[in-house]
């Protein structure tokens, strides 16, 4: 079933975000080459990155719409072969957009570990710890399934000697989840290379949540609520 009128103009508006989305990463060295594939949510579809497009010049042509039943709706070329990665965390977890990079770090530590451990409170955005799917071969269904299993109650997870994947309400969540990973897998490699790594424990994870509530982490306050709250 191809898409209607209005639903063209909507899909056309998300490729552009998604192939300057992957211009961006490109950018800050989260991917290199063809090296990837992001999507993003449009109504019942999503927008996602065509097979062997390159990211650093991707263009809006190589956004290719395809129905969650990984149907082509709209576009000149065929979908990334993780097609069927991205269907399965879009039908488990109602995300809004999905990032899949092979970020140098991400990669590294997929190597080694079969969990990144919570190293830093900011990790708690992501789920806390992030867990490392078994190794499969790229875009098979085997591949699939285990990203998911890995991304229960997380929001990002790493593919054991592949690369990572992070999903959010939107297309800028997404992408700073993926950016966050890159970080504290970074943290956790120079931690490691000095010694026996310190992770949080669950205590410490919880009083950083209640803290963020109380203290509204995260978002901005105008001086005057923060006098008023302190008298």
């Amino acid at each position: 079933m191809r898409q209607s009128k209005a639903d063209r103009e909507m899909s056309d508006e998300v490729r552009r975000s998604v192939a300057a989305a992957c211009r961006a990463l490109a950018a800050d060295g989260l991917v290199l080459g063809t090296a990837g594939n992001v999507s993003a949510r449009v109504g019942d579809a999503l927008a996602i990155t065509a097979t062997g497009a390159r990211f650093e010049s991707m263009t809006d042509a190589q956004v290719t719409i395809v129905g969650l039943d990984g149907e082509v709706l709209d576009g000149e070329f065929e979908p990334t072969s993780e097609l069927e990665l991205h269907l399965g965390i879009y039908r488990n977890f109602g995300a809004g957009s999905v990032v899949h990079t092979h970020a140098t770090t991400c990669v590294a530590v997929s190597c080694v570990v079969d969990e990144l451990p919570c190293v830093h409170y900011q990790m708690l955005t992501l789920g806390g710890s992030v867990r490392v799917a078994p190794y499969a071969t790229f875009g098979s269904p085997g591949l699939a399934a285990a990203v998911v299993e890995a991304l229960q109650g997380k929001s990002a997870a790493l593919l054991a000697n592949h690369g990572a994947v992070t999903y959010g309400a939107d297309l800028a969540a997404a992408v700073e989840s993926s950016k966050l990973l890159e970080w504290a897998a970074t943290i956790y490699w120079r931690a490691r290379s000095m010694g026996e790594v310190r992770a949080l424990d669950q205590a410490a994870q919880t009083a950083v949540v209640q803290a963020a509530v109380e203290k509204k982490y995260g978002t901005t306050q105008p001086l005057s609520d923060i006098e008023t709250a302190g008298a």
